[in-house]
């Protein structure tokens, strides 16, 4: 029920328009805001009175990154020996397969980084609930290089993962697997991500009204 009320409310969202105001002269500036603010306050009550998915761990010895809701840095960390491994997590874009609200697919970076080295080994991979399946492999800054940020690489990131032979993809999808990234992590990652677009989907509300009321957010909000 949880991701059935959250995609319809971005659903509502999608098809609110404040009908007879376009082209509409006669409308004042105030109405206009008037009706926009009441319909932004409206969708704010209805997204937060909705139920959270159920609390899910993430796999051990996984553990959350602190402040990983609020910005677009690492998800998940591990030590594996010297290394150090982080995953990112982003969804796929909205498409049919998700009319039922459910995110099915998505996408994560892996990043295992080592002491001493310039450059961390990158995996972008396909997550589902019963399958991960590698799209590339490459070389990147470390993230102490970029502020905890992926950069996109500006040299030759290899050649293209489906052409390699198949036993060097073997091979990477058992090195990958060895520090824990797998299937089992779908779960977490899937609840992660409803909790951060429903917090997100909140603050697009507050902002946006705070902004049309000429109001300043408080700090932090």
């Amino acid at each position: 029920m949880w991701r059935r009320g959250f995609i319809t409310a971005v659903t509502a969202l999608r098809h609110t328009t404040p009908s007879g105001v376009r082209g509409a002269s006669t409308v004042s500036s105030a109405a206009v805001n008037s009706m926009l603010l009441r319909s932004l306050k409206d969708h704010y009550m209805d997204v937060a009175k909705m139920n959270m998915p159920p609390k899910v761990s993430p796999p051990s010895p996984f553990t959350i990154v602190k402040g990983a809701l609020d910005s677009e840095g690492p998800v998940l960390k591990r030590n594996y020996g010297d290394e150090e491994v982080s995953i990112y997590v982003m969804r796929l874009s909205h498409s049919e397969d998700e009319q039922d609200g459910a995110i099915h697919q998505l996408f994560i970076h892996v990043d295992v980084s080592k002491p001493d080295q310039k450059e961390s080994l990158n995996f972008l991979c396909g997550l589902y609930e019963d399958a991960l399946g590698i799209h590339s492999v490459s070389m990147r800054p470390k993230l102490q290089e970029s502020n905890g940020y992926i950069l996109i690489p500006t040299q030759y990131t290899g050649p293209v993962f489906s052409e390699l032979d198949e036993n060097m993809r073997d091979a990477f999808h058992s090195y990958i697997e060895e520090r824990g990234i797998n299937d089992s992590l779908f779960k977490f990652l899937q609840a992660w991500l409803y909790v951060k677009e429903h917090r997100n989907l909140m603050r697009w509300f507050k902002t946006m009204g705070l902004f049309i009321d000429g109001k300043k957010p408080a700090t932090g909000a």
